[in-house]
């Protein structure tokens, strides 16, 4: 297992796997639509073959395959070993408490600006990183200004495992976002995000988009009624 997990990492690393390296693999495939290895190895040996024409490289695709091995072996005993050999002790408590301090917390500042970008994008309208005292009283990340009234956004990046709780956390966050209404006009929305595949950041609760789109509109409704 242990071999399998540094051959994937060095191969990736050196990009012994990408496409100006080894061909187009999953366009190769799917045209060869093969029913075995051996009726696949046939046509992309066929491929290869080509491809290391166009390239002026004068070795069979045997050979070449063989030539990348030895490439990764030689980056592998040589360049990682080397590379192992200088990490220490103390590089390692120091990337531990690294990954689980500051990467963690970039990692939620990031996933935050993501879903506010979306929600700006979707609304159509600007949105506003909302002022610390904001945060710290009313729980607030991000307001919309209509016309002198805010209404507060608030992200809670969560996992799955997460999602029969989020009552809760509308609970917990309920009487600080009476209070900002109470003080700005509009009400606050929380926006729950989570990963999805390929770890893209998506918005749980998407139903939350047209309520805010309606408290946008109730709120310059309100605005036109007072002028007249």
């Amino acid at each position: 297992m242990a071999r399998e997990w540094i051959l994937n990492m060095a191969t990736n690393r050196w990009g012994l796997n990408k496409k100006d390296s080894v061909g187009p693999l999953s366009e190769w495939i799917r045209t060869c639509n093969p029913k075995n290895t051996e009726d696949w190895e046939k046509f992309y040996f066929g491929k290869l073959s080509e491809f290391l024409q166009n390239k002026g490289i004068k070795l069979t695709p045997e050979q070449y395959l063989q030539d990348l091995g030895k490439k990764l072996f030689v980056k592998i005993s040589e360049v990682i070993q080397s590379e192992i050999d200088e990490v220490t002790e103390e590089d390692c408590i120091e990337y531990i408490r690294n990954l689980v301090i500051e990467r963690t917390f970039m990692g939620y500042q990031t996933e935050i600006k993501t879903i506010y970008g979306k929600l700006q994008k979707v609304l159509e309208v600007k949105i506003e990183p909302a002022p610390d005292e904001w945060d710290r009283l009313y729980n607030v990340d991000f307001f919309i200004n209509v016309n002198k009234k805010y209404i507060g956004i608030q992200v809670k990046p969560i996992t799955y495992n997460q999602t029969p709780e989020l009552y809760r956390w509308k609970e917990w966050l309920a009487e600080s976002h009476r209070k900002f209404e109470e003080r700005f006009g509009g009400k606050v929305f929380v926006v729950f995000s989570c990963s999805v595949e390929n770890g893209k950041k998506e918005i749980y609760n998407k139903e939350i988009i047209e309520e805010i789109k309606n408290e946008i509109n109730r709120l310059k409704k309100n605005i036109r009624i007072s002028k007249e």
